[in-house]
């Protein structure tokens, strides 16, 4: 039993620990170096030191000041402008004092002390919701991001081979001059005849004894009639 207590005990302060590591405050020292007094050079000094610094909830305003010269009034931004001193929201007259920023929004601080206000010993902040800020979704780390496609090619269409074959090219006919080569001429014949005369065949010549007998039955009819 004593045992589960102690284990209880530790679990509750890492949950301690842990909630105030996440609402870690920043302190912010008002006016730096000048401290909360009277600025030389009017209101401008503490607007400028705003300026540069970031205030959320949970921060803390140290008023560096000393007892009984200033003190810090909260008041209302009605009562800001004019530096009215009656009916602060809080005030401080010991310092130096810290205030813990509790809520977000514009707060406006003065010191009411104689017209110290009137001369520029004034502040106004703009405090921001740090749980209003949503947190960074995380990005799981063993999650592969799917690669993007290559882009697809366009086929390139290529003719099919035609199957049905072509006609020939008829070549171009001759002319009258080239159909014929030209003989050369024979001995007796003119040179522009381009038509050689074959000799006549030796079976075709009249033979002598079956010519002359019908010569002379010729003759000798003629005679006889």
């Amino acid at each position: 039993m004593a045992g589960l207590k102690f284990n209880l005990a530790v679990m509750m302060a890492l949950m301690l620990a842990s909630f105030h590591g996440t609402t870690a405050q920043t302190t912010h020292l008002v006016g730096d170096t000048l401290g909360w007094n009277i600025p030389p050079n009017g209101p401008s000094a503490y607007t400028t030191w705003a300026s540069t610094q970031t205030f959320s909830v949970g921060d803390v305003l140290l008023f560096n000041f000393t007892t009984g010269f200033h003190n810090v009034a909260e008041v209302s931004q009605a009562a800001y402008g004019p530096c009215t001193t009656t009916n602060p929201i809080s005030i401080v007259t010991s310092g130096p004092t810290r205030v813990t920023l509790n809520a977000p929004g514009t707060h406006y601080y003065i010191c009411t002390v104689g017209t110290h206000c009137q001369i520029g010993q004034k502040l106004t902040i703009n405090v921001s919701d740090v749980s209003a800020t949503p947190a960074p979704t995380p990005t799981p780390a063993n999650v592969i991001p799917t690669p993007a496609s290559p882009p697809t090619a366009t086929p390139t269409l290529t003719p099919a081979p035609s199957t049905t074959t072509p006609p020939p090219t008829s070549s171009p006919a001759p002319s009258s001059d080239e159909a014929s080569p030209i003989s050369p001429p024979t001995s007796g014949q003119s040179p522009t005849d381009s038509t050689t005369i074959p000799p006549p065949s030796p079976n075709f010549a009249p033979s002598f004894t079956a010519v002359a007998p019908i010569t002379f039955l010729a003759i000798a009819l003629a005679f006889f009639y």
